[in-house]
């Protein structure tokens, strides 16, 4: 099982650096360009295609396929729902789309995922848990775009999220889920490569929230056996803390400031560490190494009694307030 999984990792390397020639070349063609200066944080100095979506989803897709594991359940259901991330983010990437109509391609993609039958299991009633399955497909979705405030910085965060994913449903036992997380890594990383060390592609809206969907999917998926719910139920929130966190961040403090929420600024996290001095490269590297710890800590707390659990999701969860008010109350 180890070396399909392994196999499957270099597959995806190998799909992402052979389409992305193509995925840049369809960008340009059909317009998913990202011009400087158009919005307040396009602080780049050229046009830049934005191809990621159409490279993640065709290697996810693809590999997959190759792996046979593409009509498995619940992978099969996720790829059909990817399709509706992927065609709406790719018209908001060429013409622009209002929130609203953002939030309706989210919704009906998780619709069509939760009327496949994968959903979360938390409550007894399911309308209530269908509810939640959307909150949490909708919400990590628009997290990962809003985080993208940097070359390598929402593709990175999908690395260490997948890495971490892979290693608990392959501990899980869902050894064709671990095939799917492997997939999920290769293409990060191969998309980390094209987007960061080579500055060749941005993500774009399409590839963020694909990137999104595709991570909180596997993470509904993951069904960690023998363990209580009491211990286990916030190792997904942890595993996306740092969109969760920044989302959180810019959400509130907008709200707190009269500015629209959707409003693009330089008010993300990764702006507001590099307004503390520290270098855009730098910055990036101390988010990707808290989302790497806080995903340790929340697998290793899964080990602990519920009482325990429960007090480590509370000391990481207040560390986060406090990293809030520093934020958002210094002066910037």
């Amino acid at each position: 099982m180890i070396f399909q999984i392994a196999v499957a990792f270099l597959l995806a390397i190998f799909l992402s650096a052979a389409f992305a020639p193509l995925g840049i070349f369809l960008a340009w063609r059909f317009k998913l360009i990202d011009q400087p200066g158009s919005e307040a944080h396009k602080i780049h100095s050229a046009p830049m295609p934005r191809a990621g979506g159409l490279i993640i989803f065709f290697v996810v897709v693809v590999g997959n396929i190759l792996i046979g594991v593409a009509v498995v359940h619940p992978i099969a259901p996720v790829l059909s729902a990817s399709l509706i991330i992927l065609a709406f983010g790719i018209w908001d990437d060429i013409h622009g789309m209002l929130a609203p109509w953002k939030l309706l391609g989210q919704f009906l993609a998780s619709a069509l995922l939760i009327w496949q039958g994968v959903m979360v299991h938390i409550t007894l009633i399911p309308v209530l848990d269908a509810l939640i399955t959307l909150f949490w497909l909708i919400g990590i979705a628009n997290a990962y775009n809003l985080v993208d405030s940097m070359n390598g910085l929402a593709a990175g965060l999908g690395g260490i999220t997948s890495a971490l994913l892979l290693m608990a449903v392959y501990h899980a036992g869902q050894f064709q889920l671990a095939l799917f997380g492997s997939i999920l890594l290769g293409c990060s990383l191969g998309v980390f490569y094209l987007n960061f060390s080579l500055s060749r592609l941005f993500l774009g809206d399409s590839g963020t929230q694909l990137l999104g969907f595709f991570l909180a999917s596997l993470a509904i998926a993951y069904n960690p056996p023998g363990l209580p719910q009491a211990s286990s139920w916030f190792v997904p929130i942890l595993l996306f803390s740092i969109p969760i966190f920044d989302t959180t961040l810019v959400t509130f403090s907008r709200i707190r400031r009269g500015v629209p929420i959707y409003e693009a600024n330089l008010d993300h996290t990764y702006h507001r560490l590099v307004a503390t001095g520290l270098s855009p490269a730098r910055s990036v590297f101390i988010l990707h190494l808290v989302s790497l710890v806080v995903g340790v800590v929340a697998f290793l707390a899964l080990y602990l009694q519920p009482i325990w659990a429960n007090i480590v999701f509370g000391l990481v969860l207040a560390a986060g307030f406090s990293a809030y008010f520093w934020f958002d109350l210094r002066k910037q």
